[in-house]
This record gives C-alpha cells, structure tokens and sequence, in this order.
C-alpha cells in the first residue's frame, strides 16, 4: 500500500475538479482530503466563493488579497444626447433613459461592453465595481487560492475565473466547485481534466446526480463518482452508476469520528489513515 502511495505521486499534472449536483454531500471534505493525500506540487482552488469553507480544514497563511472589478459604464452627462441606443442594447436593463435623464445600475451590469460600442456620441466611460476578493496563500505545503464574493454581489462567474486564473501550470490543481448546476459550477469544471462527483445514497442524492452527470457529459469532462456516508441510505445510487458506467472510485462510511472531525474543521484523512490510502489510490485511478 505505501509503495502504491509513492506511485500516486508521480502522476501527470492534473485539473481535478471536486462538484456535487446538491449542498451538504461533504464536497468540500472530499476535495481536502483529495488535497492532502496527493504528494509533491498541489494546488488547492476554492471556487465555493459565495461561502468559502475550505480554510477552515486547511487553515491557510494569507500572503497576498486582490481585489476583483468589473468594468461598468459611466455617463458623461456632458456628451449624452439621450438617444437610448445603449438602453435598447441591454438586456440586463443595467441602463436606462427617461426623456433627458440617464441612469446606470452598476449592479446590474454584467461588463459585457455593448453599451460601449453603440453609443454614437462616446458618452460613456469606464468605471470598475468591486465584486469581491480573491485570497492566495500556503497551507500544509499545497498552494492555496480562494474568491470571496462581495456581499450583495449576485456576479459569482467572473470572480470564479479570476480565482482560475491565479492557478499555476506546474502542479496537480484541486477546484472545490460550488454545489449544484447552475453557472457558478459550470465555470468551475469547465476545463478540467476529471470531475468527482460527491453524492450520498439517499433519493436527493441521487436525483441531484443524474442532473450533474448529464451536464458534465455535455461538457465533456470525464467523471467519476465518490459515495459519502455510505450505508445510510439504500443502494439506488451505486445501481445507476453501474447501469450508467460510472465509476464509484470510493465509499465513505458512515461514521460518527468522521462527522465530528468534520465538527471541528480536522480533515478526514487526520483521523483514518486507511481513507488517506484510500484516497491516493483513487488519485492513481484517475490519473491513469
């Protein structure tokens, strides 16, 4: 077992991407213990970014926090001669004219720079927003990168691409992806080399999974399947893997020592070595 472990370490340099198709199936503790039990360069990304909770088991040293902008329109009142061309261009009604008065909802604006490029009078300049934070750091000797999306901010995807973005091509990068299907996590798998899909054998489960296999089918992102809390449920799960061709790469008792390690933010792999094991060999796996 432990020379199998060495091996695990020698694998090509991957983008693993850690998703579930529903909150609370311990994506983030899977993605963890995935982190801690790979050896030499890693990365760890945390694009959970509307509650980022990865710190709390890996507990990084902070070096370094950007702040992230997006760029918005501005009138110049000056120049504007009220046409409403760059009202008709939005669709996020993001900018609106009533008679001679302009207003900008900042907020709104997704920075697609439309507004921009019909404006015939060039009355319009940019501004930037703020949409939240992007965190980089050390912990345990993986690199460490995370977004904090602003309070309020409904503009998760760009703050997503920007905690991408700081990651490196010369280690095996973990991205703990938001929970569910919506845009958040499609712009986290996209791109990577291997999705595990963190689900647990209950019907939620189970459905939340059918839709997010079926999307990263669409992708095209090669998946697999990690079964949490084994033998709480039923067995529903493990039979549509095998109808489906997923793989299940692991099972994840059931367990209180697990659950209260979760508690008190200590990493799974801290209190089983056999799951560390368990979790190298699933890096040998996918790294085949």
């Amino acid at each position: 077992m432990g020379g199998e472990a060495a091996d695990a370490a020698e694998i090509d340099l991957m983008k693993i991407a850690i998703a579930s198709g529903k909150g609370g199936t311990g994506k983030t503790s899977v993605a963890v213990a995935l982190a801690l039990s790979i050896h030499g360069k890693t990365e760890f990304l945390d694009c959970d970014v509307e509650e980022p909770n990865a710190h709390f088991f890996l507990n990084p040293e902070i070096r370094l926090c950007e702040d992230i902008t997006l760029e918005v329109p501005v009138v110049i009142q000056q120049r504007c001669t009220y046409c409403g061309k760059c009202r008709d261009m939005c669709r996020f009604n993001a900018i609106t004219v009533f008679g001679e008065t302009i207003m900008t909802f900042p907020d709104m604006c997704h920075s697609c720079g439309g507004c921009f490029l019909v404006c015939p009078e060039g009355a319009l300049e940019t501004g930037n927003r703020s949409i939240g934070t992007v965190e980089l750091g050390t912990a345990r000797g993986i690199g460490f990168v995370q977004g904090r999306l602003r309070i309020g901010e409904a503009m998760a995807p760009p703050l997503i691409k920007a905690v991408k973005a700081r990651s490196t091509d010369s280690r095996t990068v973990i991205i703990d992806c938001p929970p569910g299907t919506s845009c958040p996590a499609m712009v986290a798998v996209r791109d990577t080399d291997y999705c595990i899909l963190v689900t647990e054998p209950t019907p939620f489960g189970l459905h939340d999974l059918k839709i997010m296999a079926g999307v990263l089918k669409r992708l095209k992102v090669p998946h697999g399947v990690v079964l949490n809390r084994a033998g709480l449920g039923n067995d529903a799960v493990e039979h549509w893997c095998m109808d489906q061709g997923i793989p299940i790469h692991m099972k994840i008792p059931f367990r209180r020592e697990i659950a209260e390690a979760y508690a008190r933010g200590i990493p799974m792999t801290d209190v089983d070595k056999d799951l560390k094991d368990s979790f190298t060999r699933l890096i040998l796996e996918i790294g085949k």
